[in-house]
């Protein structure tokens, strides 16, 4: 096969290298020329797209806003960048990249154009108490803009088998081909698989994410506080900084009251995320709803058991019973059970753990997933 230009675009920089290393390698290693198209950068992170052997590309987007003017402006600037390249491939991923990537790749006349949707995000993921007027009127213009962009694509990739009905199905968009990819996939041996023997108490529930409303984290610490009561001496980590780009981002105020009040331990966003996996004992992700978090694929590939809710992308991480639980969404007395079910039961932590690592290995090790990628994108 002849060496082709790909485009990835994508939005904060740090996804290319963190999340896109491996994908852009296999690329490499096949002889394509990779260009990553970022809005948002530091020239650290340029030079690390460069170091991958990726061309780091700067461009302009909105990521929060909605301003129809400015998006309009950025798209045809957008477009003219693609057109100097000339690709054979654009490539994109994330929502506004997906809508205004595709809208610019088409401008430029690029001849394959396909788009990953990684999750539908918060104006997608129903709320305990219903979604709020500004939500809705963002979604609304989310689904017209969809409507626009999505029918353009060649390609539209998922990684779970419920978004293309909540998006696709429920408001009637056509688009020409549909791939459920099912998780971007991690490097297994960027987390190694390490099981544990014993169990020591107190047990250490581990939380990871940002620090949103619909990632859970309410109800990881209802579900702390209730635990607390019984087992006073367990302790819960949350690891995870605020996004305040977020409609949904936990407030400064909420966190310091969580922080200030002992019941869990918060040491905000880290580098040496495995380390922190390889010293808990249950992996907690009581979202509203995922893409497939990278997270749970993480403590799995370590080894860990999961607790996380029956929800579109967190159900595609656990088997129920085997690997670890998966419990109703907004549901804290239910996590606090089976959070309760590991203190009183602690043997079940290694073998739900052992049956975690399998699954990780069979699911979500990246060389497979790429290859399944790649030949999606007829590479």
């Amino acid at each position: 096969m002849l060496p082709k230009k790909i485009i990835l675009v994508g939005t904060v920089a740090s996804s290319f290298y963190g999340f896109r290393a491996d994908l852009i390698r296999t690329f490499l290693k096949k002889g394509h020329q990779v260009y990553a198209f970022t809005s948002e950068y530091t020239a650290e992170d340029l030079k690390k797209i460069e170091k991958l052997g990726a061309t780091p590309i700067t461009y302009t987007l909105n990521r929060g806003g909605l301003n129809p003017l400015v998006d309009i402006i950025a798209t045809y600037q957008l477009s003219k960048k693609i057109k100097a390249i000339n690709p054979d491939l654009v490539f994109s991923y994330f929502s506004k990249p997906v809508i205004f990537g595709t809208l610019a790749a088409k401008l430029a006349k690029a001849p394959r154009v396909v788009g990953m949707l990684e999750g539908l995000g918060y104006t997608f993921t129903e709320q305990p108490e219903g979604l709020s007027k500004k939500t809705q009127l963002i979604k609304k213009i989310q689904i017209f803009l969809y409507k626009i962009a999505l029918p353009q694509l060649d390609q539209l990739i998922f990684l779970n088998p419920d978004d293309p009905k909540d998006l696709l199905e429920k408001h009637a968009i056509s688009v020409k081909s549909v791939e459920v990819l099912g998780g971007i996939g991690l490097n297994l041996q960027d987390y190694p698989y390490q099981p544990l023997s014993k169990i020591r108490l107190p047990l250490k529930f581990l939380f990871i994410g940002r620090l949103l409303k619909e990632k859970g984290i309410h109800e990881f610490v209802h579900a702390a506080k209730l635990v607390k009561e019984i087992y006073p001496e367990t302790e819960f980590i949350v690891l995870g900084a605020i996004d305040h780009h977020n409609l949904g981002a936990l407030q400064q105020t909420d966190l310091d009251t969580l922080i200030s009040s002992n019941i869990i331990q918060y040491s905000g966003h880290v580098s040496n995320i495995k380390d922190w996996i390889a010293d808990s004992h249950v992996f907690v992700l009581p979202s509203y709803r995922e893409g497939v978090p990278r997270s749970t694929q993480e403590a799995m590939a370590i080894g860990r058991a999961i607790i996380t809710t029956d929800v579109p992308g967190c159900r595609e991480t656990v088997v129920d019973g085997v690997n670890g639980f998966i419990i109703p969404r907004w549901n804290p007395e239910a996590l606090a059970e089976k959070m309760i079910y590991f203190i009183e039961h602690p043997e079940q932590i290694c073998v739900m753990g052992v049956e975690s690592y399998k699954i990780a290995v069979e699911k979500f090790d990246a060389e497979k997933v790429n290859q399944r990628l790649v030949n999606i994108l007829g590479l």
